[in-house]
């Protein structure tokens, strides 16, 4: 196979993305990670062996399944506040967060001759708790918050920055200016409570339609809740079901229960797979099928094939 082309999510084929890297890491293999941050692993070469072989099970289902491959890096906690948790100061989250795009590209070589196409995303996660929502977001502190981690992948050569759990739209907002100001495309994904709205009670609709008003990113996804609550949002006026049409991507949770709930977990819920299927299939009669499909918290390979169809090697 020719090398693989490089596309953007959303220009036109299908991607596979990985799973919940966090709870599987953790309950899956044994490791430790400190307030939930997997980027220190690339500081350690059985912690990069372990990664390697976490995404090569994921371009094995891009192969099966004869999609391309979207490789994000393991960054979501690699923020000033988060990465001061475990140790980092600005000058290692920068390298960190470097290190994790060239660790990407080196990845890529090896899936060059079973997957038609590859790109590379930065992974950035919220300044405060993925599930609960605080005080509303300044976009220009946001802005001002990412911009050292987006401007690192950037250099880097990451080919887009997505932005994960979010329950802001001023912080999604923020993250935007960042990577146009970066000059990188960006994606932006919302998770929802049970009843399909964002943690704070705006609706999924209202929050696409808020931040597109200030530019808007180059294209939404939703993540860390389950098919049936990402269901539970798809209604309203049609300007509302309109702003859905640029939702691209899911990532959704294996388990049916609440943040709340998950929060409180001691052991992994790794869910129903074939009623998280259907969950998916539902969705899809809904909105198309999506151009971005892997899992969020709770979910493994096996999650991600049986959403592509293909099996788990």
């Amino acid at each position: 196979m020719a090398a693989p082309t490089h596309h953007l999510p959303g220009e036109g084929p299908r991607y596979v993305t990985d799973g919940g890297i966090e709870t599987d890491l953790i309950f899956h293999h044994g490791v430790d990670l400190p307030e939930f941050a997997a980027f220190p692993l690339l500081d350690d070469p059985a912690g990069q062996r372990l990664l390697a072989q976490y995404y090569d099970a994921y371009a094995g289902v891009a192969e099966d399944a004869r999609a391309h491959l979207l490789l994000e890096s393991p960054t979501w906690r690699a923020n000033p506040d988060w990465g001061a948790l475990v140790g980092y100061d600005a000058t290692q989250l920068a390298r960190a967060n470097a290190d994790s795009i060239h660790f990407l590209r080196d990845l890529e070589k090896r899936y060059d001759a079973t997957v038609p196409g590859i790109a590379i995303s930065g992974t950035i996660g919220p300044r405060g708790d993925g599930y609960a929502p605080g005080p509303a977001v300044n976009p220009e502190e946001a802005a001002e918050y990412h911009s050292p981690q987006v401007a690192a992948f950037a250099a880097a050569g990451a080919d887009l920055v997505t932005a994960y759990t979010l329950t802001d739209p001023g912080e999604a907002i923020g993250i935007i200016a960042a990577a146009r100001a970066h000059g990188i495309p960006v994606g932006i994904s919302f998770t929802v409570e049970t009843d399909g709205r964002l943690p704070g009670g705006t609706s999924v609709a209202e929050a696409i339609l808020l931040v597109d008003r200030a530019g808007g990113p180059d294209h939404y996804l939703l993540n860390c809740a389950h098919p049936e609550h990402l269901l539970a949002g798809l209604s309203g006026t049609p300007a509302e079901r309109a702003a859905w049409d640029r939702i691209i991507g899911f990532r959704a949770n294996a388990s049916i229960a609440s943040h709340a709930e998950l929060d409180e977990a001691p052991e992994l819920d790794e869910g129903d797979i074939p009623r998280f299927v259907a969950g998916h299939d539902r969705m899809a009669a809904r909105l198309g099928e999506p151009t971005i499909l892997g899992g969020c918290c709770g979910t493994d390979v096996r999650h991600v094939a049986a959403l592509w169809g293909v099996p788990t090697r």
